[in-house]
C-alpha cells in the first residue's frame, strides 16, 4: 500500500482536486483541446502520487506556462491563437490570474517539501 508519511503531493493534491475545473477551463481557453488533455493528464497523475516525479514536474511547468501566457507571443501556435480570441475585460482572465497565482504558490510550497525530505533522507544515511 502507500506509505504516507512520504506524501509530499499532500498539498498540490488537495489544490488541484478542489481547483480541477477551473483548471481544465483554463487550460481549455488558453490552449484548447490539447491543453485541456494536458491538464487531465495532470490531475490524474497528481490525483495517484504520493511524490514528485520529473514527468508531473514538466506537466506542472507546462501548466503554469500556459497559465501565465508564456507562449502567446509566438504566432504560430495554438496559445497565441486562444489568446487573441480572449476579452481582456472579461472576468474570466481575472480568474485565470488569481488561479496561476495560487498554482504558483502551490508550487513553491511543494519545492520546498521535495527539498526538505531530500534532506532528510540524506541526513538520515
Amino acid at each position: 500500500m502507500f506509505d504516507l508519511s512520504n506524501d509530499t503531493m499532500f498539498s498540490m493534491r488537495a489544490f488541484m482536486a478542489s481547483h480541477s475545473e477551473a483548471v481544465q477551463n483554463a487550460a481549455f481557453l488558453l490552449g484548447g483541446r490539447p491543453a485541456l488533455r494536458n491538464a487531465k493528464t495532470l490531475l490524474d497523475e497528481i490525483a495517484s502520487t504520493l511524490v514528485m516525479t520529473r514527468r508531473l514536474g514538466h506537466l506542472l511547468l507546462d501548466l503554469h506556462a500556459l497559465l501565465t501566457l508564456q507562449n502567446v507571443h509566438h504566432d504560430d501556435t495554438i496559445e497565441a491563437a486562444c489568446f487573441a480570441d480572449l476579452d481582456p475585460a472579461s472576468p474570466i482572465v481575472e480568474d485565470i490570474c488569481a488561479l496561476s497565482d495560487e498554482l504558483e504558490d502551490e508550487m513553491q510550497k511543494l519545492e520546498e517539501v521535495e527539498l526538505s525530505a531530500a534532506l532528510s533522507l540524506r541526513l538520515a544515511a
